[in-house]
């Protein structure tokens, strides 16, 4: 199996395990991903999952010894074509990259996540990096093109300016560089990050989980919309929560739990 999964109460994690090939992604592999994130997705006990890669690396991306074996001119990407209806999308060259999923996913990132593994990355709502791990166009080499969001999701981190730059040159991002410009959110010692993200994890998962979904949605509906239009976003996604969860959260605070910051007695 490329791809396992492991879970400890409501904490997921999906582990892509081809170490051999530094973790690239071939179409087995991607469809593996796919199957193991909606499966997380409908579960109804699962609540975040930790998105990691076995032997110290994230993903090295496309798996180029399969690219290689297609052939131009027969449009060898023709499963993956977004329909012209509108429907729904096949999954990405790399798996999960076109995924909505409801839930949040925590990237744990030791060593390179370049090319596609960087859009793979890109794609987690948050991102954990290690000292020595980075990211990378480093595709740019070789004429592959970013086909699984890399160019929609770096530039709304880190800004068009530098998305660019990091794009055309293909250049190295440090975990050091990376947390300073906002691709990723925390850096840890070398061999830390799938346990500080399963650990973020358990955290997110201690509170109410409709209100964190809905919070969590609210952030990616309301992206390119007026401020207006935002707001009303926001409200039709979120009012209903107040009644769903936080009448009852109100009344424990009221009864005297979780007072003055207090994450620990909820």
């Amino acid at each position: 199996m490329t791809v396992r999964v492991e879970k400890d109460g409501p904490v997921t994690t999906i582990i892509n395990d081809r170490p051999e090939a530094r973790n690239a992604v071939d179409p087995e592999t991607g469809d593996a991903l796919v199957e193991a994130f909606l499966e997380f997705d409908h579960d109804p006990e699962a609540s975040v999952a930790v998105f990691w890669g076995a032997g110290g690396a994230f993903c090295a991306g496309w798996d180029l010894k399969y690219v290689s074996s297609l052939k131009p001119g027969e449009d060898p990407l023709k499963d993956l074509h977004f329909p012209a209806d509108g429907g729904p999308a096949p999954r990405g060259p790399l798996g999960p990259s076109r995924l909505d999923l409801s839930k949040p996913v925590i990237g744990a990132i030791a060593g390179p996540a370049v090319a596609g593994g960087m859009e793979l990355a890109l794609w987690c709502d948050i991102r954990i990096m290690e000292e020595d791990a980075y990211i990378g166009v480093y595709c740019r080499r070789w004429g592959v093109p970013l086909i699984d969001g890399g160019t929609v999701r770096l530039p709304r981190l880190v800004g068009r300016g530098r998305a660019m730059e990091i794009i055309l040159t293909g250049r190295k991002v440090p975990a050091g560089e990376c947390l300073a410009i906002g691709a990723c959110e925390k850096v840890v010692a070398n061999g830390q990050s799938r346990q500080a993200a399963e650990a973020m994890a358990h955290e997110i998962a201690r509170f109410p989980q409709e209100c964190v979904r809905a919070d969590r949605r609210s952030v990616y509906l309301q992206h390119g919309l007026p401020i207006r239009e935002a707001l009303e976003s926001e409200w039709r996604n979120s009012h209903a929560i107040v009644d769903a969860e936080g009448i009852a959260g109100a009344t424990r605070f009221a009864n005297g739990k979780g007072r003055h910051g207090n994450y620990e007695q909820i």
